[in-house]
């Protein structure tokens, strides 16, 4: 990674900012000053600003609740992104674990461990997903039956469902799939169609009650340890 980038990414500004700290010698490499901000740099290098040793987080592990109006993407542009929302100096090595709609809400994480996203991701794996589905019309006892033995969507039948009916319109609907508006499409197949779609837990892990929409926070030990456990 370059000097500049690195400096950038731990928190001290823009890279015009950096290459003022650099120009005004507060930045070293292995104890000797440098002035080249493109400097390349390697993993045994130590980099100091002003004395102080800079570190860089290898994993970072965030659990976000998602709100409507933002996508599961990392690339820029018109429409704000789950990214977007994130406020760390590291913030553009993140990305989400599995995507949500842009109207879905709830439990998503983003993390730069690429290999736990797979994991997890993987559908061998089979980990459930916990849906609360808001639906257009009244939900029959025959829907439930249907959502748990399997639907037979245009591309791809989906695996037997967990379905729990919580009220006439209101139903908690566990996938260990992720297709492409997948829970929105098996209830369209029964003739109905979802009003509001929030994620509320993955694997068992729930969405924490104290997020409020677009906040997040760091997973904590016990948690981090959980999704792994999952794999």
């Amino acid at each position: 990674m370059r000097l500049d980038k690195f400096l950038s990414h731990a928190g001290f500004g823009s890279r015009k900012e950096v290459a003022k700290l650099i120009k005004e010698k507060r930045v070293a490499v292995d104890e000797k000053i440098v002035k080249n901000r493109n400097l390349k740099l390697q993993d045994k290098n130590t980099v100091k600003v002003d004395g102080d040793v800079v570190i860089l987080e290898e994993w970072i592990y965030f659990l976000l609740n998602k709100p409507k109006g933002v996508i599961s993407s990392t690339e820029e542009g018109p429409t704000k992104t789950v990214i977007d929302l994130i406020d760390h100096p590291q913030s553009d090595e993140l990305f989400p674990v599995g995507r949500l709609d842009k109207d879905t809400t709830g439990f998503l994480i983003l993390t730069n461990d690429g290999k736990l996203s797979y994991q997890l991701l993987n559908p061998k794996k089979e980990i459930f997903k916990t849906y609360k589905a808001t639906l257009e019309k009244p939900v029959s006892d025959r829907d439930i039956e249907r959502l748990e033995t399997g639907i037979p969507l245009k591309d791809f039948t989906t695996k037997p469902a967990k379905a729990e009916k919580k009220s006439d319109r209101v139903v908690h609907l566990s996938i260990s799939e992720g297709k492409f508006h997948q829970v929105k499409r098996m209830f369209r197949y029964l003739d109905n169609e979802v009003v509001e779609l929030e994620r509320i837990s993955f694997g068992g892990m729930e969405l924490d009650d104290l997020l409020k929409r677009g906040e997040y926070r760091r997973l904590t030990e016990d948690e981090l340890k959980f999704l792994k456990n999952l794999i």
